[in-house]
């Protein structure tokens, strides 16, 4: 998209939006942004756009401004089908997403991980490793921290790690990563994609603009993956914990090994990694294989793999309290992501369930919950409650109590739980029906949480 002297409309000003006006601005383009909220609901956060010559254009129908522009930019919560698009398409009006934009624009290489689950995990230990590599890095994408950020001072040496949604891939045109991973697919995103089908084909889409010059990164493990692996035109290393592979990382004898075209490197003992679980030693195999294939010294691996701890909201310990263990998963926003952290608890534990409803399917959850023995009781709230404590109903497990904020859930959990148990947050849901997303969320848990007395 030609960007100097052309006036570019925006829509989507959270986050990604501010970022993506700047940059526009420093392209030489004038952004025009829309939302649909009023300037008024911004308070002070859009104050730096105006100071920089930014043209405001809240609260107004994008559609009917789309005569006055040359190029449409989306944010990642406008979907592909949403109107303006529809009709930018109609019109001949050229149309990125902020990733795809940004992405574009970047000096620096860049690498990307999609996937239901691990994907944050992942794109900061890929981060933390070419950083202790000694090259300056920039982790950004879905993670929070907007590429579009990245690309207004980025350099030729450095490198990228993006974070990728389904979201973002909807309107990708010429994103080309150097090396690419898919760490699994379970069921997410319904309401937005309609079917898996449409949501598998978005997350393939990660590797559509690869070459036989790049790496594609799979796990072994997911037979949906597997069944991509004919279409692709990159380089594939696998990664498995189950199994050994070709070319890729795997776990043999309890060590991580990396085997690559016949040469073969132990990295370190699987036991070594601090972030626990197992989709934790995937999450970590799959930063193996998108490393080594770039040339990584093992040394720098098996450090960063020894000496990581994982990120904020994601089986996060937050305090022990009356002898009870307190753990924010608020990044547990989908069903398989909370199966993982349950398959994590070793002690009694009262869980925190529910929130935005995105069209889940909740039963493999709950038969989870049964089947690890490990779940004393389950504490609903927020849209899914409902939904929630009736399967659980369906499977027998009637040990539930309703709650209607996050205080009264964290109160409730409290009364419940037995020294030596835990209390976790990991709600198998989307956060909007109470909280702006899933940081929020955690952050309000944990300060709860310190705040017991």
């Amino acid at each position: 998209m030609e960007l100097c002297g052309k006036k570019i409309l925006l829509v989507g000003m959270a986050r990604s939006g501010i970022a993506a006006a700047e940059l526009l601005q420093k392209r030489g383009a004038t952004a025009v942004l829309n939302d649909r909220k009023k300037e008024s609901d911004f308070g002070t956060d859009l104050d730096g756009l105006k100071a920089i010559g930014c043209e405001f254009r809240l609260g107004e129908d994008p559609v009917a401004l789309l005569g006055e522009v040359d190029g449409l930019v989306i944010s990642p919560g406008v979907p592909i089908t949403a109107p303006v698009v529809t009709a930018a398409k109609e019109k001949g009006i050229p149309m990125v997403g902020e990733m795809e934009l940004a992405a574009s624009l970047l000096s620096s290489s860049y690498v990307a991980i999609s996937g239901t689950n691990g994907k944050t995990t992942t794109t900061t230990l890929v981060g933390k490793i070419f950083e202790n590599a000694g090259r300056v890095t920039h982790v950004a994408g879905n993670i929070g921290y907007p590429v579009s950020a990245v690309a207004m001072n980025d350099r030729k040496e450095d490198m990228s790690v993006i974070e990728v949604s389904s979201f973002q891939l909807e309107s990708i045109d010429t994103f080309h990563p150097r090396v690419a991973a898919l760490l699994n697919i379970t069921e997410d995103h319904l309401n937005r994609h309609g079917t898996m089908a449409e949501y598998i084909r978005l997350k393939k889409r990660i590797f559509e603009n690869q070459t036989a010059e790049d790496y594609a990164v799979l796990n072994m493990d997911d037979p949906e993956l597997m069944k991509m692996v004919p279409d692709l035109k990159a380089q594939v290393a696998f990664f498995s914990r189950t199994q050994k592979v070709e070319n890729g990382a795997f776990v043999e004898d309890g060590k991580i090994v990396w085997q690559w075209k016949g040469a073969r490197r132990v990295i370190c003992d699987a036991d070594q990694i601090l972030i626990p679980g197992p989709h934790n030693l995937e999450n970590a195999l799959a930063a193996t294989a998108m490393t080594c294939v770039l040339g990584v010294p093992s040394p720098v691996i098996r450090h960063t793999l020894m000496s990581f701890t994982g990120v904020e909201h994601r089986i996060e310990k937050v305090r022990v309290f009356e002898g009870v263990t307190y753990i924010n998963d608020s990044k547990g926003t989908n069903v398989d992501s909370t199966i993982k952290a349950v398959q994590s608890m070793k002690a009694p534990t009262v869980i925190l369930l529910g929130g935005y409803d995105k069209h889940t399917d909740f039963m493999p959850l709950c038969r989870e919950m049964v089947a690890s023995g490990q779940i004393a009781h389950a504490v609903v709230l927020g849209e899914t409650a409902r939904q929630i404590r009736e399967q659980l109903e369906e499977v027998g497990y009637t040990a539930i109590t309703r709650a209607y904020s996050m205080q009264d859930a964290v109160d409730k959990a409290r009364s419940l739980a037995v020294a030596g148990g835990n209390v976790l947050l990991s709600p198998a849901c989307a956060s909007f029906d109470m909280f702006r997303d899933y940081e929020e969320r955690g952050r309000v848990f944990k300060e709860i949480v310190n705040q017991l007395k």
